[in-house]
């Protein structure tokens, strides 16, 4: 795939800082366009696209400039967008010949076509921008030149104030952005989320299957399997010995699976929006802990952000870190508590309406950060540990809402007898572990020779304790 150019402002710069300032008085300039200069005579289509519409593009463009403009700059293309759309709007309703009409819609589109894909980094000449934004800035001051020969009026200025404002707005970002070097290094860009790049190198098949397939559920597949743990006990209690405290299974069946993901990276990809989108190196492991192993006592759910180089003392010092923070007290404190608290407060018919924007959100890429982080049910996998109560592992569903593509659970330790190579009875341990797979994500093949590589690092803990030699990279 060809490398784009990735984009950014400073924040140090006070530029953009500037046009931020702009695009918000832009805003507040649309609303007074509608509330004060034109009455209450106005129609609701000129409402919506007068002033909702361009509202929304300009509070966008300050909110992704902001919050986003080092990382993520390209995003502005959509408040370009919809402000086209706006001006679109106007230009019918100006009345002109059908042919400047015509012409006019086209020159539009088109500015908003070039500007999208120099944006998006996937051309290089982003000196066009400058040319291509001095021509509504043109238009502007010649659609409205004689009106303002004609004398001082404040509600002529405020007809075309907000849009060249926020035009302007735009010709500082493009002044100042600058590009990254080209290092190697993958950036965002124009299609990726704030939690994953997006795979867009995958075969055709597997494209079409998030049609086929829409929800995760009918989407997965079921494996199960056992490993002997006779030399996991034994590495188990000499980590003990060493200091490791409550060092347990949890520890190494995780610093096995992120062991998996440096040698099989798809495994940490997740499917939203009918698109597949890779993590890369950012192992989410999210797992339900109970303050106290009772059956009153509340559960909350940590998550750790772990990464593919991780040793198995990392991941125990991790695990642990968030399990103490989980444990200080006996209330509901985690962050995700806090908001599902939030949430538990909204009327029921409420709560759902506010359920579904989110989904909506999601399904575009447009959830904040925050509560991605937040949420249990956006992250690689799934652990839950049956083992702790004493029951064998389950099949647990994977959820629709969130993108999470993996649930693994393992039960409690059994007892076997067996025969040996000699043909003597033995008695034997083991420990069951069952996954529920999203197979849209990577294909059974795949998934089969990432397990069986599990299986073998189960069965020699030691080698966890060293890093891999090589942490393979994703396809693009």
């Amino acid at each position: 795939m060809k490398r784009r150019v990735h984009y950014y402002v400073s924040r140090k710069n006070v530029i953009p800082w500037l046009a931020v300032l702009l695009s918000v008085c832009a805003a507040a300039g649309y609303i007074a366009n509608v509330t004060c200069g034109k009455g209450a005579g106005v129609s609701g289509a000129t409402i919506w696209l007068r002033c909702v519409l361009p509202v929304a593009a300009a509070l966008y463009f300050a909110w992704q400039v902001a919050f986003h403009g080092h990382e993520r700059l390209y995003r502005v293309a959509a408040a370009w967008w919809m402000l086209t759309a706006s001006f679109v709007y106007g230009v019918l309703a100006a009345g002109l010949d059908w042919y400047w009409c015509v012409a006019a819609i086209a020159a539009l589109v088109v500015i908003a076509a070039v500007f999208c894909r120099i944006m998006s980094g996937r051309s290089r000449h982003d000196w066009i921008l400058i040319l291509l934004l001095g021509l509504p800035l043109a238009a502007l001051m010649w659609s409205n030149g004689e009106a303002l020969h004609e004398g001082f009026a404040w509600q002529t200025y405020l007809a075309f104030l907000p849009d060249g404002l926020f035009l302007v707005a735009f010709l500082l970002i493009v002044l100042v952005m600058k590009t990254r070097p080209e290092d190697g290094t993958y950036y965002p860009t124009w299609g990726d989320r704030t939690d994953g790049r997006r795979v867009r190198t995958l075969a055709p098949m597997s494209v079409v299957a998030s049609y086929i397939m829409p929800d995760r559920n009918g989407a997965s597949n079921m494996f199960t399997g056992s490993v002997e743990i006779t030399d996991i006990e034994r590495y188990i209690r000499r980590k003990r010995q060493e200091g490791f405290d409550d060092f347990g299974v949890v520890e190494i069946f995780l610093a096995a699976y992120v062991r998996c993901v440096a040698k099989y990276p798809a495994l940490n990809r997740f499917l939203s929006g009918q698109r597949v989108y890779s993590r890369d190196d950012d192992i989410q492991f999210c797992m339900v802990v109970k303050k106290e192993m009772t059956t009153d006592s509340p559960d909350t759910v940590i998550k750790l952000h772990l990464k593919p180089s991780d040793t198995v003392d990392d991941v125990y010092r991790k695990f642990h870190a968030a399990v103490a923070e989980a444990h200080k007290s006996n209330e509901l404190d985690s962050s995700f508590d806090g908001v599902a608290k939030l949430l538990g407060m909204i009327p029921g018919v409420l709560l759902k309406f506010a359920i579904w924007l989110i989904k909506l959100l999601d399904y575009f890429g447009l959830v904040p950060r925050f509560l991605l982080e937040v949420s249990p049910f956006h992250g690689s996998i799934f652990f839950t540990s049956m083992g702790s109560l004493g029951i064998p592992s389950i099949y647990h569903h994977l959820y629709d809402f969130g993108n999470l593509p993996v649930f693994c659970a393992f039960g409690c330790k059994r007892r076997a007898n067996e025969l040996d190579r000699q043909g003597n009875p033995v008695e034997r341990k083991y420990v069951d572990f069952s996954f529920v797979l999203d197979e849209r994500t990577v294909d059974g093949f795949y998934y089969a020779t990432a397990f069986k590589y599990f299986r073998k690092l189960l069965w020699h803990p030691e080698q966890l304790e060293l890093p891999p030699q090589e942490v393979a990279r994703d396809i693009p």
